[in-house]
């Protein structure tokens, strides 16, 4: 008769606790927590290569002139807001939630152990990592007496015939509060993201700025922040001054940028003056504004058929990013009958012929202003309520009247209808990000910390030292020295050669003493 053949038994199910258990100790292991740092790294790498909105809205624009296809995939991804996007922030909160459980528990159990008594002393030193033996005719009780005196700064417990002494607890210190400082940066920087704000403007030489939402070309407030109470200081962009390079392999990159500045901190603060710099930002009322840089914001008249001036100021124009400013912008002229007047224009500062007959600009700074405009009258659809971009020109309902000649300072061109518009001159502008973090001091604390932590894991080396004492069959004392450590290298032993070295030499001296007294 044969058998049934035997069938292994099947593993339980497990119940939701216990899913939510192994989720969790997952979670919370070391390993997912650098695997979440390294994704948390790789998201980063997007908003590195690609222009971010909460830094330059402008540099956006251009991305999406230069790449119109490929933009709008990229936005949809959340590529040029990748510090705010769903799933950055997720990784964020994973990488948080992470860390927490697995530090937080891992502190208290070094708490514990910080208050507990060193471990009783095995009972074969000899196997210990390093390990000693001496004969000599000191009592045990002195032995351990003299062990005392040369482990002075140790965590000393006696255990009868021998003692144990341990130090270096601030490398698992230093490893904790480095943890510890890593979750303190993660809710600096939330704190900051939640009560704090960013916004960027472009700033035209002459003009002035106030705190307020409607002067921002793109305002990035926290979940927590009142756009109505933000800092009500004031500032007034009076000169701008650029250098570059005028010879070598750096030509034309720019040497150094400065604005003067006045400013108020408030309505009824006096003036004040600063120099606004690269690196050198102005801080005021627990703002910052930085200057990210600079381009050229030419000025025209614009008179209609009659000879009434319509139109008159700087429009600022966006460089192309070729390393010499020619730059890209659109004049609006909605007050003009009987049909609203539209340009696109190219800025060139320092305009010069290349070998094929374009006309180029040769060098950034405005050394022979000129610009180049395309000429559009009809409706500008400022009237249908869809918001409109200032650097970009709807041409739907608008027809074509032509390209304008290269227009120096001072030249005007006619149009069709009689209208005429001349380019005047131009006006540096600058770029500038204001930025308010209240969790700022705190970032810089938790990063303190966490450097310090660092060097306490990497140069702190923890110690265990054994040192039992006992007769021996001839009636002399049995030193027995041992230690472990917890770090690679040849210091650590060293130091307790040192140890068993200093010891024999202390007890051998008092033998000595003793003998001279009994002399």
């Amino acid at each position: 008769m044969t058998e049934p053949p035997r069938t292994e038994p099947s593993a339980p199910a497990l119940s939701p606790l216990g899913w939510a258990r192994w989720a969790w100790r997952v979670l919370t292991s070391m390993r997912t927590a650098l695997v979440l740092l390294f994704l948390l790294a790789l998201g980063a790498i997007p908003g590195s290569l690609l222009p971010q909105r909460v830094v330059s809205v402008e540099q956006v624009q251009n991305y999406y002139l230069e790449n119109p296809d490929l933009a709008p995939l990229l936005d949809q991804l959340f590529l040029f807001d990748v510090y705010a996007s769903p799933w950055y922030s997720a990784i964020y909160l994973l990488l948080f939630i992470s860390l927490a459980g697995c530090v937080l528990p891992r502190a208290a159990a070094h708490y514990r152990l910080m208050r507990a008594r060193p471990p009783r002393t095995p009972r074969r030193l000899d196997r210990m990592p390093y390990s000693a033996t001496l004969e000599v005719d000191a009592a045990p009780e002195q032995v351990l007496a003299e062990a005392r005196e040369l482990l002075k700064g140790h965590r000393i417990a006696d255990h009868g015939d021998s003692l144990s002494a341990e130090t270096g607890y601030l490398r698992e210190t230093g490893n904790v509060v480095f943890h510890l400082s890593l979750l303190g940066l993660l809710v600096s920087l939330a704190c900051g993201s939640f009560f704090g704000y960013r916004g960027n403007m472009l700033l035209v030489e002459g003009d002035a700025f106030a705190n307020t939402l409607t002067s921002y070309d793109a305002f990035h407030p926290g979940t927590a922040v009142d756009p109505a109470a933000i800092q009500p200081f004031w500032m007034r962009l009076d000169d701008f001054e650029a250098s570059f390079v005028e010879e070598g392999g750096m030509t034309g990159q720019a040497e150094s940028y400065r604005a003067d500045v006045t400013y108020r901190e408030s309505p009824e603060e006096p003036e004040r003056t600063h120099v606004l710099a690269v690196n050198h930002p102005l801080r005021v009322d627990g703002a910052q504004v930085y200057l990210l840089g600079h381009g050229y914001a030419p000025t025209f008249r614009v008179t209609d058929a009659d000879g009434q001036v319509v139109f008159d100021q700087a429009v600022p124009f966006l460089d192309r990013g070729d390393g010499n400013f020619t730059s890209d912008g659109v004049v609006k002229v909605p007050d003009i009958a009987p049909e609203q007047l539209g340009f696109t224009g190219v800025f060139l500062p320092s305009a010069a012929t290349d070998d094929s007959g374009d006309l180029v600009s040769d060098f950034p700074d405005a050394r022979n202003p000129m610009v180049v405009l395309k000429g559009f009258v009809g409706d500008l659809g400022l009237d249908s309520g869809n918001p409109q971009s200032v650097y970009q020109l709807h041409t739907q309902r608008m027809e074509e009247v032509g390209d304008s000649p290269p227009l120096a300072v001072g030249d005007s061109w006619e149009l069709p209808d009689g209208a005429t518009i001349e380019f005047t001159g131009y006006r540096d502008y600058i770029s500038l990000q204001v930025t308010s973090d209240p969790a700022r001091p705190y970032a810089l604390a938790s990063a303190v910390a966490a450097v310090l932590g660092l060097l306490c894991t990497l140069f702190v080396q923890p110690r265990r030292t054994w040192i039992r004492a006992r007769r021996g069959e001839d009636g002399r004392t049995v030193v027995e020295v041992g230690g472990l450590v917890k770090t690679e290298g040849t210091a650590p032993l060293r130091r307790f050669h040192e140890l068993t070295t200093q010891l024999n030499r202390r007890l051998r001296r008092s033998d000595r003493q003793a003998d001279m007294e009994k002399e």
